[in-house]
């Protein structure tokens, strides 16, 4: 393990590598903005509206968590930046006191690809709440972030489907790059930081000459976006393996949607620092539990009389009380508080995980116990 010792003070945005693995790319450090610092790698949990779903803030807290995910297209149309904006910002409004990001409603592009328009000024989608025309440009994205306050904001940019041919991954990469050109000429707030995102699909000359185009602008951070969106499990570790390093080292780098343990694990290990993804809430909401990297669907009646905790050694409230069997019950009764529980208990596993992996990382034990990922790992049975 090579410490690096640095005393310079910290300034806002300021990302600092505090330990990196010598046999592999995994750095731990920290990144520094006005609601305090996080430390990576992290996992961030994805509250779209204003909410990490079903939890409130003082249980997100017990999770670990450090920084929260809400999305620019949703809390535009409700309840508007402006509402947000009056109430004193997203960390008042939604009674967060740390760091928050802002997706920039790119994703919907593509999520929502079936009602929207995209030409070079931007997107018009049709609202998927009252079917009303929602225009959404590089500029009006930009504007709605700052006044939603986040620490961090992402730049507006195009994410085609993975079925789209090399001229339509072509278009939209030159589309990104223009975007991010536009957003950097509106924003204006000091308080804030600005990510780029680096799109090419799968095709790794596209994603080369993206990373080049967006980084030699003034960023804060820049994002790999664009997989975990339907392309294989494989075409994510390639993307991964190729794109990350080509990143700059001094500024943290995003990998945008993804939050499954060995993909993480291969992300970090080409340094990657921060994470987001719906899956440990949306499993939870489904009655399934990630258990030493597995989904346990706790709704399986080989549960129903077993009255052991869930897992062994996880702090979360699900493991702390309660047994299989009660969780079983509140699942199949549809009980609020069996989702409550089982996402808790999914948020703080991936939390854990990361954090476990920064902590290898500065112990210089990071290649032995989680590089590369092995299901068999005595790592994978101490975090």
């Amino acid at each position: 393990m090579n410490v690096i010792n640095k005393s310079k003070e910290l300034s806002p945005f300021k990302f600092e590598i505090i330990a990196e693995c010598t046999r592999t790319r995994a750095r731990c450090g920290h990144f520094s903005t006005p609601h305090g610092l996080v430390y990576t790698p992290q996992f961030m949990p994805v509250g779209t509206t204003a909410t990490v779903k079903g939890i409130s803030p003082e249980q997100l807290s017990a999770t670990k968590a450090q920084i929260v995910l809400a999305n620019t297209f949703h809390l535009h149309l409700q309840p508007g930046e402006d509402i947000v904006a009056r109430a004193g910002g997203l960390h008042h409004f939604m009674g967060w006191n740390g760091p928050i990001l802002t997706d920039s409603g790119g994703f919907q592009v593509f999520s929502l690809g079936n009602i929207n328009s995209i030409n070079d000024s931007g997107v018009i989608f049709q609202s998927p709440r009252d079917g009303s025309k929602v225009e959404l440009t590089p500029e009006k994205a930009t504007r709605i972030q700052m006044a939603l306050g986040a620490d961090i904001a992402m730049a507006f940019d195009q994410c085609p489907p993975p079925s789209a041919n090399e001229e339509a991954m072509r278009l939209a990469c030159e589309r990104t790059y223009l975007w991010l050109k536009r957003c950097i000429s509106i924003h204006d707030n000091k308080n804030q930081a600005l990510f780029g995102i680096v799109q090419g699909g799968c095709f790794l000359h596209l994603r080369e000459k993206c990373v080049k185009e967006i980084t030699e602008l003034e960023l804060h951070g820049n994002a790999i976006g664009g997989v975990s969106v339907g392309e294989s499990v494989h075409e994510i570790h390639r993307i991964i393996r190729q794109v990350t390093p080509l990143l700059p080292k001094q500024k943290p780098r995003y990998l945008m949607g993804v939050g499954t343990l060995p993909e993480m694990n291969i992300a970090v290990a080409n340094g990657i620092d921060l994470f987001d993804c719906v899956l440990p809430t949306r499993l939870g909401r489904h009655g399934t539990a990630l258990v030493k990297g597995d989904r346990w669907n706790l709704r399986n009646a080989r549960f129903r009389e077993d009255y052991t905790i869930l897992e062994e050694g996880c702090p979360c409230p699900a493991c702390k009380y309660l047994s299989r069997a009660y969780l079983h019950h509140l699942v199949r009764s549809d009980e609020l508080l069996g989702v409550t529980l089982l996402s808790l208990h999914n948020l703080t596993v991936l939390i854990r995980f990361t954090t476990a992996m920064a902590q290898a990382i500065r112990d210089g034990c990071f290649s032995e116990d989680f590089a590369p990922w092995k299901n068999d790992s005595p790592a994978a049975h101490t975090w």
